[in-house]
């Protein structure tokens, strides 16, 4: 634990989660500031009266602890008054300093400032993690959907009791205030899920969002049909209404049960031992120029790809031809194992 807090988690403590913890901590070292000063004027008032500095500390600590040894100064009537004085300073600091120690245990305040600091510090660790903004039924289905593929992801909520038994480090406060995203780790996160309570404050949080990151994915949350476009507008990668998509889903399972169930397999079910992935290409990959027939994991469909999408161009090729030619920057759509999608981003030279 560093000695001297950092700007950015005094700014979360302030704001989001521990101002009580927080305060405690400060009467601590106020307590303990005054503690150290009675003993240093302690000291100083002795060896005035012409004690050494060993005999003016041992002097004052068991005065200001009124355990009662045997003085070793002169008794003279300053030094009886300067005793008196420092008793009754010592005894009330000493009182004060235990009063504030007991309430800041008892009450759960220190506990939830270690706790609290623990959390910022993971946080800051975080690298390529998912911010999810609202931890309502769509917010607790996104984290526990990250969470059963492997991912690592932090929550925003202004509501504490949605917090309770949270599986992820957490921030408290309004996913549209900078502070709080940047608290949330905004800067080294992959992507952005917005699913706040209105579509108002959903498109607050996504512009906030791009403000700080324009090349950040965000995926946001439209409550109504009319207002994805208005989301995507402000900046949403993409925005998508729950309701819209479970009632197409329904509607797929009603007419083609099968596929349905297939691709529902693959996206969900841990058993299932094929998966989609998406695999960007980077400008200094091996694949970067080369046609699908000339990179050996895509010669014979042995690693099928479903689709690719040019960084020129707005759709995707599907299965494409084994002439398709992949640029820098392409994306490839793979339906493939978990050692066949290791291997082709080990050959394509990426980290994800």
């Amino acid at each position: 634990m560093q000695p001297v807090p950092s700007k950015s988690y005094r700014r979360r403590s302030l704001l989001f989660g521990v101002p009580e913890g927080a305060n405690a901590i400060r009467r601590i070292e106020i307590a303990l500031a005054g503690l150290i000063a009675v003993i240093g004027l302690g000291v100083l008032g002795y060896m005035l009266l012409g004690l050494t500095f060993l005999e003016a500390l041992y002097q004052t600590v068991f005065t200001v602890a009124t355990v009662g040894y045997t003085e070793v100064y002169e008794r003279t009537r300053a030094a009886e008054i300067f005793t008196i004085v420092l008793i009754l300073l010592g005894v009330g600091v000493v009182l004060y300093n235990l009063g504030v120690i007991v309430e800041g245990f008892t009450e759960g305040h220190i506990r939830e400032y270690v706790g609290r600091r623990r959390m910022d510090r993971t946080i800051d660790q975080m690298h390529g993690h998912v911010i999810v903004c609202g931890y309502g039924r769509v917010g607790k289905a996104a984290v526990g959907h990250l969470l059963d593929t492997g991912h690592q992801a932090v929550a925003v909520e202004h509501d504490p009791a949605r917090l309770i038994g949270m599986p992820v480090p957490h921030v408290l406060g309004e996913a549209s205030d900078d502070d709080v995203l940047l608290a949330a780790g905004i800067e080294r996160a992959r992507a952005l899920i917005c699913a706040l309570d209105t579509d108002a404050d959903t498109v607050y949080a996504t512009l906030s969002a791009r403000a700080l990151r324009p090349d950040l994915v965000i995926i946001s949350r439209a409550r109504t049909v009319d207002s994805k476009d208005k989301i995507v507008r402000a900046g949403a990668t993409r925005a998508v209404n729950p309701q819209l998509i479970g009632g197409r889903r329904m509607a797929s399972f009603a007419l083609h049960a099968d596929v349905a169930e297939f691709l529902d397999g693959v996206m969900h079910n841990d058993e299932v031992d094929h998966e989609f992935e998406q695999v960007r290409v980077p400008l200094t990959s091996p694949f970067a120029g080369k046609k699908l027939s000339e990179i050996e994991l895509f010669r014979d469909m042995s690693v099928p790809v479903l689709a690719v999408r040019s960084p020129n161009k707005g759709g995707f090729l599907t299965n494409p031809p084994r002439s398709t030619v992949i640029e820098a920057g392409s994306t490839l759509i793979l339906l493939a194992s978990s050692e066949q999608i290791a291997a082709v981003h080990a050959a394509a030279g990426t980290t994800d």
